[in-house]
């Protein structure tokens, strides 16, 4: 399809700026020029890993600071279950674990020079939609998240009415990071009709609650059989993390941001005590009884780390605000978009198996380097596999490895966007280390990825409210 087709209007992108820039991730003041959808051509890539070629020298990225006019700033309280400790006076060292999967041959049928990719409109008229998935029960209906509170259903192209479900009573969207923020089903939803939300509730902290769909009303789930999993305070109101998923194993996991403000200012990340900054991993389905178990495999049970005690739930730290995480489907890895500040933005790749108990190095490191320092070390720290700064970009939305059928060419490429500036690019494994390709300027507000049953890939646009299938033209 036509490039311009699936972009909203350029007053209406830039409204939406001036009223919710750091929407979801960023956070940190984008550069005028992430206003403008630049030309394809001017679309650098990411750096791929150290090996490679280092990015472009920052421009006026340099000489922004994180923004710090929040729409609300709740008072400073505890993780609900976990108590707070005080800020190691200096950040522990780390235990050096599995590094990120080596790099191969990049997939055999995949050549962007040759590759021209799309996007073909699913559905529009939406109200800020965050992410899209299907329910894996085989019915081939994509559910849509919007941020104000509600998930829809699209069924044969068309917005099923009313909506799915309804939580608009109970949940706080006026931040630019707060809104009903992520879904996920269980993986036997056909039998229990279970599925997951998070969101931030009117006292703008974190809620992880389950829901129910009974048989005989497939297309419309109870509002009222909410059974709330987990509960985290946030001192802040940006950095809320919002993605919970299903990993291969069985488990959920759920992405926790820092706790908002600059700078990690509550020292959350590297704070072994605290749910926030962190990687979670919670057992939901043993047991529908209870909000959750600790899997008997977290890697800080019977672990200490550097002789401190790390909450039981955490399967890594040093994490800023991983908006997105996605597990490939073919191989299980596991792959992380962590939001930067106001220089880097990253993507990082751990390999199916990992045992976790792992550091992604936030606030030591931004991207692949020393945050705030001239100098610091990186043993231990996991590295990320592509990076990129704010030369017109601001926010880092991540995607997934490709895995449908439609376009083979695609098999095995992982795919994902920046948030302000709508680029999108691929990243394949080359060498010793990996590969970064500009592949499309989308011309929207790139807020999620999803995928259907099959392994499409789906896009959506937070300001112009639409959800977009992506394409090989």
């Amino acid at each position: 399809m036509d490039r311009s087709q699936g972009t909203v209007s350029r007053l209406r992108q830039v409204a939406w700026m001036i009223t919710a820039i750091g929407l979801l991730a960023a956070c940190s003041t984008p550069p005028s020029a992430a206003t403008a959808t630049p030309a394809a051509e001017a679309a650098a890539a990411p750096t791929a890993t150290p090996a490679l070629a280092d990015t472009a020298t920052l421009t006026q990225a340099e000489s922004l600071t994180e923004t710090e006019a929040l729409t609300e700033v709740p008072e400073i309280t505890e993780a609900a279950g976990v108590t707070e400790a005080a800020v190691p006076a200096a950040l522990p060292t780390v235990t050096p674990q599995a590094e990120a999967q080596a790099a191969g041959a990049a997939p055999p049928d995949f050549d962007p020079d040759q590759m021209s990719l799309g996007l073909e409109v699913v559905a529009e008229g939406l109200s800020g939609p965050l992410f899209v998935t299907p329910a894996g029960d085989g019915s081939g209906r994509l559910f849509i998240v919007e941020k104000p509170g509600l998930i829809h259903i699209v069924a044969d192209g068309q917005i099923v009415q009313p909506a799915f479900l309804d939580l608009t009573d109970r949940v706080r969207s006026s931040g630019s990071e707060q809104g009903l923020l992520g879904l996920a089903f269980d993986p036997n939803y056909p039998e229990t009709g279970y599925f997951w939300v998070n969101y931030t509730d009117r006292n703008g902290n974190t809620v992880v609650s389950r829901f129910h769909t009974a048989a005989e009303t497939p297309d419309q789930a109870d509002p009222a059989s909410e059974f709330v999993t987990l509960q985290v305070d946030q001192p802040a109101a940006n950095h809320n993390g919002g993605m919970v998923l299903f990993g291969p194993d069985g488990y959920l996991w759920v992405g926790m941001g820092d706790g908002g403000g600059a700078n990690d200012r509550f020292g959350n990340a590297q704070n072994p005590a605290t749910l926030l900054g962190k990687m979670l991993r919670l057992d939901v389905t043993g047991n529908p009884d209870v909000p959750y178990m600790i899997p008997a495999d977290n890697p800080w049970v019977e672990a200490d780390w550097n002789g401190a005690d790390v909450v039981d739930e955490a399967w890594a730290l040093g994490l800023r605000n991983p908006w997105r995480f996605s597990f490939d489907r073919a191989t299980g890895d596991l792959w992380i978009a962590d939001v930067g500040q106001n220089q880097y933005e990253e993507i990082n790749v751990t390999p199916a198996g990992s045992p976790g108990g792992l550091n992604f190095g936030w606030p030591i490191m931004e991207g692949m380097r020393c945050f705030q320092s001239a100098d610091c070390s990186s043993d231990g720290l996991v590295m990320p596999v592509a990076e990129y700064d704010h030369s017109g970009h601001c926010s880092v939305t991540g995607g997934y490895v490709y895995r449908g059928s439609a376009f083979p060419a695609l098999n095995g490429v992982y795919l994902f966007a920046d948030y302000c500036s709508g680029a999108l690019w691929a990243t394949v494994p080359e060498g010793d280390g990996w590969a970064t390709y500009p592949m499309l300027q989308t011309g929207i507000m790139v807020s999620s990825f999803g995928e259907d049953e099959a392994g499409e890939v789906y896009v959506t646009d937070l300001a112009g409210g639409g959800v977009y299938r992506l394409v090989v033209q």
